[in-house]
């Protein structure tokens, strides 16, 4: 459900620098464990790089050569000049080739490690628990596995390559004007300086820049995902203009945000761009002087002044990578930031493994207190035991603890005091996927993933098979429904379940349940979004599911737990009336106010 309050885009950075800094060379650090098993192809690359960079600087050079040699002081020797021409050739070749190699195995090796590490980073999703998702917005964690990794990946095809290629290239170009003229190269590198201040004089807001496109591009995804979620509820109440609105402000915040960067990014390499044709016209001043005082060779002029220029073109790439490379950081440490969150509900040191056919189902929850938060408690020191195979319903108002207690049931949440106890066996000593197996989950708004309706039945276990299905659907009268669909059960629906209704829905969540025979079964609201009709076909379904089970239906519709074995009637978090149907109504109490509201009759007898 969309979020209607006005609000203002947040922008605040999400760590102070200091503490940025740290999470930085932590997260590179652990993105070398990724990298580690690439050593050789990082090995291969480096000399390909080594190579091809010489291959480039060697041209240069070999002109200096033609001219000094063979231009310059008259000789015709054109056997010479053609060996010189094929040399350059073969350089010329063989920069492509190496060029080639290096982008194609750092490729293979960058998008290997992104691929594993997108693979770990949604399987470490999966295995947080449900308190964090309570508070982390959907949005925020698709920006994390799609929008954060692919940062990640432009890092190993551009950054990577630019850093390693573009500094090798100006340390060996020093070397080589070193060689060249010593005197004309410290004169040039009196630039370096400047180029020093420049960088470390942008660094600090680039990376604020970066910083606050990032937080509005992660609030812009995150807000869209919410109202796609929520689309039913906005175009029920006309809310289309106050979203759009609310949505505006965030765009405008990122594109300002966006705006601002890239003025930042203009600036910092048109400095560069002012400074490198300075630098080429004041080596062309200082070396036509030497050149006319005979102190150099026209030459080396000419290869001073093409390198010069190549001096200038890897720092140009570099500072044109910094975005990326910000980006990078900010993306690794917000994908490291995941990393570090522990699951709250882990597995035991030492579990109990159970016999999941020796499993009688009895239940125990004994002196249960659970808050969400530590002021608030949502249950308090509650007492139920459940006998195998009976039927329990729970009603009550909204906020009583009913969906809380079978949270801790299925263990999405600890109890703070107290145990719930399967078999005697306290839930937290059994490892929580035989738990799950255990314990089978009907929820008011059944789930539903792209694909079959097969596939839906057995969630994709290809163990289980289609006679096992076909069966099941059978059993809970969903098959007479499902074969009357164009492609019977190899139709595709979509993870909203288009093109089914709310019962079909919820009868192949029953099928589910046939199929998987847990022990226990859990109905939260099943029926609340059925009419009379529909909801009878899901009673006969539900008798079929619940017979041999333990069965625990929380229900707003009385009907649906009028047959229960017993009826647990919660409020503020306890028990506070318990029974069978008959029982409470001649308790003349809190259900019987529900019971007759259900009826429509309270307002006849109040009054």
């Amino acid at each position: 459900m969309p979020n209607l309050r006005k609000e203002k885009p947040n922008s605040k950075q999400e760590t102070t620098p200091p503490q940025a800094n740290q999470a930085y060379k932590s997260a590179f650090r652990e993105l070398s464990v990724y990298a580690r098993p690439h050593r050789l192809t990082f090995i291969i690359v480096f000399f390909c790089t080594v190579l091809s960079i010489a291959a480039d600087l060697l041209q240069p050079y070999l002109v200096k050569i033609a001219i000094d040699d063979n231009l310059m002081v008259g000789k015709n020797d054109y056997r010479t000049l053609l060996i010189i021409c094929a040399v350059y050739l073969g350089l010329s070749v063989s920069s492509l080739f190496f060029t080639y190699l290096q982008n194609n195995l750092l490729q293979l090796a960058g998008q290997s490690i992104v691929a594993r590490i997108r693979k770990d980073l949604f399987r470490h999703i999966f295995k947080l628990s449900m308190s964090y998702y309570d508070r982390t917005s959907s949005g925020s964690l698709i920006t994390h596995v799609s929008s954060d990794t692919e940062t990640l990946n432009q890092f190993f095809t551009q950054v990577l390559l630019s850093l390693v290629r573009d500094g090798m290239t100006l340390i060996f170009i020093i070397v080589i004007m070193f060689q060249l003229d010593v005197q004309l190269t410290w004169y040039c590198m009196v630039m370096m300086p400047i180029i020093v201040l420049i960088a470390s004089g942008f660094r600090s807001y680039m990376r604020k820049t970066y910083q606050i496109s990032r937080a509005q591009l992660s609030q812009l995804v995150s807000y869209v995902a919410e109202n796609l979620s929520g689309m039913h509820l906005i175009q029920a109440f006309h809310q289309e203009k106050e979203q759009q609105s609310r949505f505006l402000d965030h765009n405008v915040s990122y594109y300002k945000a966006n705006l601002r960067e890239i003025r930042t990014n203009v600036m910092f390499n048109r400095s560069f761009d002012i400074l490198g044709n300075l630098s080429v016209a004041f080596v062309t001043w200082l070396g036509g002087i030497a050149v006319f005082d005979k102190a150099i060779e026209f030459g080396v002029l000419y290869a001073f002044i093409t390198y010069i220029r190549q001096f200038f073109q890897p720092i140009n790439t570099i500072t044109q990578q910094w975005n990326t490379l910000q980006s990078t950081t900010v993306s690794l440490n917000r994908i490291w930031n995941v990393f570090s969150i522990k699951p709250e509900i882990t597995d035991a040191v030492e579990t109990r493994s159970l016999d999941l056919a020796a499993i009688s189902g009895k239940i125990d929850f004994d002196n249960v207190s659970f808050a969400y938060q530590e002021e608030t408690k949502v249950i308090h020191d509650l007492d139920l035991h459940i006998a195998p195979g009976e039927m329990i319903g729970v009603v009550g108002s909204t906020g009583a603890g009913k969906s809380s207690l079978i949270s801790l049931l299925c263990r999405f949440y600890d109890v703070q005091q107290g145990s719930i106890r399967i078999d005697d066996v306290d839930i937290r000593e059994i490892p929580q996927a035989q738990l799950h197996r255990l314990v089978g989950l009907v929820q008011q708004e059944p789930y539903l993933y792209s694909g079959s309706i097969m596939d839906n039945v057995r969630l994709f276990d290809e163990t289980i098979l289609q006679e096992q299905v076909i069966q099941a659907c059978k059993l809970v009268g969903a098959d007479s429904l499902i074969t009357r669909l164009k492609d019977g059960y190899d139709t595709r629906v979509s993870e909203r379940g288009s093109g089914l209704s709310a019962g079909e829905r919820q009868l192949i969540s029953f099928a589910r349940i046939i199929v998987f025979q847990p022990k226990i079964l859990i109905l939260d609201e099943a029926t609340a979004n059925l009419d009379s009709h529909t909801e009878q076909m899901i009673q006969g379904a539900l008798s079929v599911v619940a017979q041999g089970r333990t069965s625990i239906v929380i229900a707003h519709r009385l009907s649906t737990v009028m047959q229960a074995d017993r009826i647990i009637v919660m409020s503020q978090g306890g028990i506070v009336e318990e029974g069978n149907h008959g029982e409470l109504l001649e308790l003349h109490g809190y259900y019987e106010q529900l019971y007759l509201h259900s009826q429509g009759t309270i307002t006849q007898e109040t009054g």
